[in-house]
């Protein structure tokens, strides 16, 4: 029989994880870099577990058009490390009785902060309408950064959802934060 003193910690961590997991309903859960492959992954698995769930195909759609456009997101716009070539960072899956929540997380530098509030407040204040014509107007005028995007993942995010964006920056220390993204899909049949 193994020495369970030494790792006693880390089994408590990994009972304590497993429990946070089913309390907060999480099906899915990463930490690393995300690459192509990992997207892939990702949306093959969900694929399989949520074909065995009562979800309607345009819930389902949502939900992987949304988890697409978060890992992208870490992907392009997280801070490289010194032996990462692709941003990392964390994704999550929950399904809750209502909706499916994916969340992204992954460390920013701080003076990412303030435009990026901006962009997110901007998106959430918009209705259906307005998300359309900033779309449009973000592809039009070509207000894309260095990494692509001009925000169009969010705003697709929200168009897609119909849902504001939950996010919060966490700080790490005087450089850099933890940015975390909550994108909410209703598991109820569209009224369109």
């Amino acid at each position: 029989m193994a020495n369970l003193n030494g790792n006693q910690d880390s089994l408590e961590f990994v009972y304590n994880f497993y429990l946070k997991m089913k309390e907060n309903k999480v099906n899915l859960a990463y930490e690393g870099e995300i690459t192509h492959q990992i997207t892939k992954a990702f949306t093959a698995l969900t694929e399989s577990n949520m074909a065995n769930e009562e979800d309607y195909n345009s819930v389902q759609k949502k939900v992987f058009h949304v988890m697409v456009e978060c890992l992208q997101n870490v992907s392009k716009h997280s801070e490289r490390t010194e032996n990462a070539k692709d941003g990392r960072g964390i994704f999550m899956v929950s399904k809750g009785e209502e909706e499916y929540n994916v969340t992204t997380a992954n460390v920013i530098n701080n003076e990412k902060i303030e435009e990026l509030t901006e962009m997110l407040n901007n998106i959430n204040s918009l209705d259906k309408i307005g998300l359309k014509q900033l779309y449009k107007q973000q592809i039009r005028d070509g207000r894309l950064s260095e990494k692509g995007g001009a925000g169009l993942g969010f705003i697709d995010i929200a168009r897609k959802t119909g849902e504001k964006l939950v996010f919060n920056f966490l700080p790490i220390n005087d450089i850099q934060s933890f940015f975390v993204l909550i994108s909410t899909v209703s598991r109820k049949k569209d009224e369109e």
